[in-house]
């Protein structure tokens, strides 16, 4: 169940996180496209074509408003990641790697 903001475009689903109306992209993915290639809304758009100039302007509202908790969950979900990719440990293909005689970057 998807519940309305006060931002055209915005809403939130059932994990009460913020997603862009008519997709399942998160207001928090998009932001960390901007924060990893330093993306501009037009680039976001060539990149995304899927979402609108106004639904891309909307998520960014949406984010310089609720900056604070946005970084938090940013900050949790690499976090989270890195803590798995730690638990997984090295994969087969980097083994065969190192076993050869070659080192992954």
């Amino acid at each position: 169940m998807k519940t309305t903001t006060e931002y055209k475009h915005i809403q939130l689903n059932d994990r009460n996180q913020a997603t862009i109306e008519g997709t399942t992209m998160k207001v928090t993915e998009l932001i960390m496209s901007r924060i990893a290639y330093g993306w501009s809304a037009e680039e976001m758009h060539f990149q995304y074509p899927f979402l609108t100039m106004s639904q891309i302007h909307s998520a960014l509202s949406y984010y310089w408003d609720n900056k604070t908790a946005i970084d938090a969950a940013i900050a949790a979900d690499l976090q989270t990641a890195e803590e798995m990719q730690i638990r997984a440990g090295e994969t087969p293909f980097v083994a065969r790697l190192k076993a050869s005689g070659l080192k992954p970057s």
